[in-house]
């Protein structure tokens, strides 16, 4: 074996022994959720495609589809703060809705693949970054206004956001359609 081989043998032995199989998990759960997004709205008719969620939120299920797509670099940015011990501080609830408003308003006529694209190039952007998370990063915990400014781990908001958001709103889809 020569001086380049063992380098990149010993290269691939260094990452193998820093990763984590808590990341990894994560990040299958990541893809598994937005896949499963995915394969229950790509059959869906325009009509469906356009179906309002609630009485009380009259996003569209287009718009609610590219809002998931479109949030993961900002919930694995939050997650990368928290993992670096600093707290998350400036980012609230009204915030969020006003986010939400807007993206919203400029995506108001988002097609299917469009929105089906994007899902499927920012969860797996996500998931990539949540597999650089070591065991001590996922476990550093830092306040989050999001979460009352508790201290959360990194592991914590991973699961409660960039995890979980694709799940949550499939179950309201399937609750705006009828089809729970």
């Amino acid at each position: 074996m020569g001086k380049s081989e063992g380098a990149t043998e010993m290269i691939g032995i260094v990452k193998a022994a820093r990763a984590s199989s808590r990341a990894e998990s994560l990040a299958m759960r990541i893809e598994e959720g937005a896949a499963k997004l995915a394969a229950f709205v790509e059959v869906l008719s325009e009509s469906e495609w356009q179906t309002p969620m609630s009485p009380t939120d009259r996003r569209s299920i287009a718009i609610v589809v590219h809002h998931v797509a479109s949030v993961y670099p900002i919930e694995i940015q939050l997650a990368q703060s928290i993992a670096s011990g600093h707290p998350v501080l400036d980012v609230t609830w009204n915030l969020v809705a006003e986010l939400n408003t807007k993206h919203a308003e400029d995506y108001l006529h988002v097609t299917k693949s469009a929105a089906l694209e994007l899902l499927r190039q920012n969860s797996q952007a996500a998931a990539a970054a949540v597999r650089d998370f070591t065991d001590a990063l996922l476990d550093t915990a830092a306040p989050f206004s999001l979460s009352f400014g508790a201290p959360v781990t990194a592991q914590f908001v991973i699961e409660d956001h960039a995890l979980r958001h694709s799940w949550h709103h499939l179950a309201g889809i399937k609750k705006a359609l009828a089809r729970e």
